[in-house]
């Protein structure tokens, strides 16, 4: 009826042209033979109804011989070795053309280590705090600077091979490099006492004091430091720290390495006092996100009172050491030339342990030395803290 083809009267078909001309028929007949582009835009709307056809891309390619086409496959050598260097045959190899102005495989980024983002942090800390960074860069110091400036006696156990490494080759420093009236005062106040101390009262020798050692710890530069400052005409306080490593001939386990960094601070002022002491490390911990704090009275050669610095470790579940401090004894200051007014307020810290806390690191010795895991290094992330105002 729509096509006018038939009619309907009084309920009755009729039918109303002598020739059918089927264009649905037609259509679907070319659709059929793949004569698409035959029908009308009409009938392509149709057919796209019907889901008979669908418009779309496609893009032939003609392939044809070129002027170097060959059947005989050719290597290409893509790398000069040195064994193609030293036999010549590299005169007889072809090797590939360089795109230089192709970007290539994008290479690894540099990785830090959590030590070094730590050791950031610590240094960071300190300058903020007004701290001047003291000179590390001796690992081998004579005996003199490493025990006997410090008031620790030549048969004190740390002077043992058992806990110091000696060095061998040059096994004995210059003596001519030590201040002649500054030994002279150390050896007395070791053998005879002064200052209002005792002494140690033994034969205190020359030769144990020239042997040369790894440093044990970074308080060998303090000791540097501060008989410099002694020899200034008028004193003038000072802040200094230092962050470097530090040897000692210990067995290695889960918190302890023979290898390791030491964190040096000391303040040197008059009127210092044990809770100067204790501020300042909170203080310094506190900007570093360890607020777990103990400390435990010990025993120090070189200090007293003396005090060891703990910190709850939450992966071990248990309060580990992390440095150790105390008051420059005045055998130590007095004999350099400093006034007797002046205190000089000290500890050592670690760097291995903190870090440890931190990034949640159970032994020490995957953190440094030939058992760290490389993918450790690239997986951690950046150690951020709330840094409180100084």
């Amino acid at each position: 009826m729509q096509e006018k083809w038939i009619e309907i009267n009084n309920q009755k078909v009729y039918r109303k042209i002598d020739r059918i001309d089927d264009k649905i028929q037609s259509m679907l007949k070319k659709v059929q033979t793949g004569n698409i582009n035959d029908l009308s835009d009409d009938q392509k709307t149709e057919c796209k109804k019907r889901k008979l056809i669908n418009e779309g891309k496609m893009t032939v390619y003609k392939v044809s011989k070129g002027e170097m086409f060959t059947l005989d496959i050719e290597r290409l050598e893509t790398e000069l070795t040195p064994e193609m260097i030293a036999n010549g045959s590299w005169r007889e190899k072809k090797f590939k053309s360089y795109d230089m102005d192709a970007l290539g495989i994008p290479p690894d980024a540099g990785h830090l280590h959590p030590l070094l983002k730590v050791r950031t942090e610590y240094r960071q800390i300190f300058l903020e705090m007004g701290f001047t960074e003291m000179p590390t860069n001796n690992f081998i110091e004579s005996s003199f600077w490493n025990f006997d400036a410090l008031f620790q006696p030549q048969q004190h156990p740390a002077r043992d091979a058992h806990d110091t490494f000696f060095i061998s080759e040059p096994c004995d420093a210059d003596i001519d490099m030590i201040p002649k009236e500054y030994l002279q005062r150390v050896k007395k106040v070791h053998s005879q006492g002064g200052y209002g101390s005792q002494g140690h009262k033994y034969d205190w020798k020359i030769e144990e004091s020239t042997k040369n050692i790894l440093r044990t710890h970074t308080t060998a530069v303090s000791a540097r430091m501060l008989y410099e400052l002694a020899q200034q005409k008028e004193f003038k306080p000072v802040k200094y720290f230092s962050i470097d490593r530090v040897f000692r001939n210990e067995t290695t386990d889960s918190t302890h390495l023979a290898e390791f960094h030491q964190i040096e601070g000391l303040v040197a002022d008059r009127g210092l006092t044990l809770g100067n002491l204790m501020g300042v490390i909170n203080e310094f911990f506190k900007k570093l996100g360890l607020t777990k704090l103990r400390f435990k009275p010990t025993y120090n050669p070189y200090t007293e009172p003396s005090m060891e610095i703990f910190s709850f470790h939450d992966g071990l579940k248990k309060w580990v050491e992390v440095g150790n401090s105390g008051v420059f004894r005045p055998e130590m200051l007095l004999p350099m030339g400093l006034p007797e007014d002046v205190s000089v307020i000290a500890w050592g810290l670690s760097l291995e342990r903190p870090t440890m806390i931190k990034y949640k690191i159970q032994d020490i010795r995957t953190l440094i030395g030939p058992r760290v895991d490389l993918q450790m290094v690239y997986n951690n992330p950046l150690c951020r803290v709330e840094k409180a105002a100084i």
